[in-house]
């Protein structure tokens, strides 16, 4: 099991970036969160089996049609299982 803590720049805001991301990560299975960052990013936190969370990263790097993705920073920390499904936080 592995969680991700990203930041994601670029063109992500008003771009369905948080909706189009918890579809993708309820899809694999995958808990945790998203939310929009004042500065203009997106940052989430992703749990779940390996293979489905780096799933979600390479997701992350093109995120939906709209978007456009300069740059997406990952922190990988230890799995704590706190999280019962993917939400979007505000």
């Amino acid at each position: 099991m592995k969680r991700l803590h990203v930041y994601i720049s670029g063109r992500v805001q008003g771009v369905f970036f948080r909706a189009e991301t918890q579809r993708a990560a309820t899809g694999i299975n995958l808990t945790g969160w998203v939310r929009n960052v004042p500065d203009g990013r997106v940052e989430a936190v992703f749990e779940g089996e390996d293979t489905n969370v780096d799933k979600m990263l390479a997701w992350c790097h093109h995120g939906p049609p709209a978007a456009r993705v300069q740059e997406v920073i990952v922190n990988e920390k230890a799995y704590t299982g706190e999280f019962n499904k993917f939400s979007i936080n505000y």
